[in-house]
């Protein structure tokens, strides 16, 4: 008997810390239940408008990136510590959330991944994720046509796309991140925190389903 996948929403952002040490057992999660969930990746836009700014302007990122590498194993590479370092890059989430589009509307089914590489692009590679020549580098990586990937980043319906991701991540009340969320006839509810591990996530949906 085959049963209807679940749905759930993973909201994140792309140069979030907390997201990118959950990373890999939302991974995990996800393809080991590939079967009974679908899961949706959407931009949450936490250095947007206001908040994009230069990395200096935010002086907890070094703390709090020591307290995610503890608790996740999360490890932050030599290139994104000399950005960190250096402080002059701006964390600006419209360029990412324009750059998942992208690389969704090649292989939707790859959008988990896709969220992983654009996270280990800056916080391992030190990529700016606002970069054009950046989703060549992503492109090759995924095996994608990197024409295709950077074409659609200046594609009106794909900005438009980016920007729809961030006002339903706001509309379903996320308020921080990563967040994941299950879809259910009652509303949406949260399956575990950002330490959370995959087995821990699985038994969060076991409950649920139950």
């Amino acid at each position: 008997m085959v049963h209807e996948r679940v749905r759930l929403t993973y909201a994140f952002d792309a140069y979030c810390g907390w997201c990118y040490g959950f990373g890999p057992a939302l991974r995990a999660f996800a393809a080991g239940n590939a079967d009974r969930v679908e899961v949706q990746v959407r931009s949450g836009g936490l250095f947007s408008g206001g908040r994009a700014a230069p990395l200096s302007a935010f002086p907890y990122i070094p703390a709090a990136n020591e307290r995610i590498a503890e608790l996740t194993g999360a490890e932050f590479g030599a290139p994104f510590q000399a950005l960190l370092a250096d402080g002059r890059m701006v964390l600006d989430s419209a360029g990412p959330a324009v750059g998942l589009v992208a690389l969704r509307r090649q292989a939707p089914s790859r959008q988990v991944e896709f969220a992983g590489a654009l996270q280990r692009a800056f916080f391992r590679d030190g990529l700016d994720l606002s970069a054009p020549a950046t989703y060549e580098v992503l492109a090759d990586r995924l095996g994608l046509d990197p024409r295709a990937v950077t074409g659609a980043l200046d594609d009106p319906a794909v900005r438009a796309e980016a920007r729809q991701d961030v006002r339903e991540v706001r509309a379903i009340g996320v308020e921080g991140f990563p967040t994941l969320l299950l879809h259910t006839p009652g509303g949406p509810r949260r399956l575990g925190g950002p330490v959370s591990s995959a087995d821990e996530l699985a038994a969060a949906l076991d409950r649920h389903l139950a």
